[in-house]
Parts: C-alpha cells; sequence; structure tokens
C-alpha cells in the first residue's frame, strides 16, 4: 500500500502581510502559523512523516519549540519560488519515500485545515490515477477589471473552482511534472496539468482558508478558536 507524506513549503517572505518577519510565524494563540499547520499531519494517523521546506537563511525556527512533532522532518533546501522549493524537497525526500507514495503538498499559511477535509481528500483520491486538490467552488460574481481599476466584464463562474491545498499525487509522478513545467507554475495541480493529465478536485469550503492579508489572520484565530 502507498504511504502518505506531508510536505510544507515555507521559504517564502509573505510580503503582502507587511510584517518584519515571514508570515509563516505570525502568532496566531501563543504559536506560529506554521505549527498550526503542521499540526493537521502531526495528529493524523494517515500520515506517515511531514517534512517543512525552509531557506537555508532562515533565522527564525529555531526560535520556537518543535518537540510535540514526533513525525516532523527539516528540510533546508528552499528556492526561490514555491515551485522549486517543492521540487527541492521531493528531491531531498527521495531517499525515504517510495516512487509510488504520495505526497501532500500544503501551504504553510493554511493553518485551519480539518481532519475532516484531509479525511475526505484521502479517501477521495485513495485509488486515482492522477491525484487531485481540496478546491471550493467559486460562490462569489467575478468580474475583470481595467487599467482604471473600473469593470471592464463580468466572468462566468460556472465550472471555476479555487485551489486549495493539500494537493496531493505521487511523489515520481509530481518531481517528474514540475521538472517539466520549470518555476513559474504556481501549485502543483498546474504542473499535472503541464504533462497533460486532469488532477481531481475535491470539494473543500471556505474554512481551510489561506492567510494572505493581516485581516486573515484574525479569522484563522477565531476559526481555531482559543
Amino acid at each position: 500500500m502507498p504511504r502518505h507524506f506531508a510536505l510544507l513549503p515555507a521559504a517564502g517572505v509573505g510580503a503582502r502581510m507587511g510584517a518584519g518577519h515571514p508570515k509563516q510565524y505570525l502568532d496566531i494563540h501563543g504559536r506560529p502559523m506554521i505549527w498550526h499547520s503542521l499540526r493537521a499531519f502531526e495528529r493524523h494517523p494517515a500520515i506517515d512523516q511531514v517534512y517543512v521546506v525552509l531557506s537555508a537563511a532562515d533565522g527564525w525556527w529555531a526560535d520556537y519549540d518543535w518537540s510535540a512533532f514526533a513525525k516532523l522532518t527539516v528540510l533546508r533546501c528552499g528556492g526561490a519560488t514555491r515551485a522549486e522549493s517543492v521540487a527541492n524537497g521531493l528531491r531531498a525526500m527521495a531517499g525515504e519515500v517510495g516512487a509510488e507514495d504520495w505526497v501532500l503538498v500544503h501551504d504553510a499559511a493554511r493553518p485551519c485545515l480539518s481532519p475532516v477535509l484531509l479525511d475526505k481528500l484521502l479517501a477521495e483520491l485513495a485509488g486515482d490515477a492522477v491525484g487531485g486538490i481540496l478546491a471550493a467552488p467559486v460562490a462569489d460574481t467575478l468580474k475583470r477589471a481595467n487599467e482604471g481599476q473600473r469593470i471592464q466584464e463580468t466572468v462566468s463562474r460556472e465550472e471555476l473552482w479555487a485551489a486549495q491545498t493539500p494537493q496531493m499525487f505521487r511523489h515520481a509522478l509530481l518531481l517528474q511534472a514540475l521538472e517539466q513545467a520549470g518555476t513559474a507554475v504556481t501549485d502543483e495541480a498546474s504542473a499535472l496539468e503541464y504533462l497533460g493529465l486532469s488532477p481531481r478536485l475535491v470539494e473543500s469550503d471556505l474554512t481551510n482558508l489561506k492567510v494572505t492579508y493581516p485581516r486573515d489572520l484574525e479569522v484563522a484565530a477565531w476559526l481555531l478558536g482559543g
């Protein structure tokens, strides 16, 4: 049976948050945000190991206590882009992970992943030949803006989904896709699409939010409770 490994790229700086340090270390209930993101995988019995990819120059990680994480391995091989960090992480973990093992790539800035959504992703993709991602159907009316920030047109939301993470693919296939697609892709599913494959969409919801702007941090804290 294939095993399951989590991989969290955390080499970015989170410029849109306007903080003085990478956003994965922003505080939520007395712990860095990435602590909460890691915990979802640490406590799930189907996850064999959890890898976090940091920048070699990361000077914040050592300031925190990670002793609660028995499955955690730190890889200081982060790249200039998300795709590069993920590809570097996949290469670094290759000696411990089989070609057909599943890798669940998750945003360090998605601290509210619930056990229910993780269970759903694992169950729906268990026998899938390609893999897939958590995603939420787009509910809002979409507008395309012109250069003056005025509405140019209304865009149909039919069949549109907002991609989330985890994004779950076989180790060898994902590495092949990233190596062929290059570092311009913004998520792992895009790399699989580059190979001509169609990842599956597993319906999620907006509680699995990505912290991008300062107000998002307040919402994440509320969702995680005290």
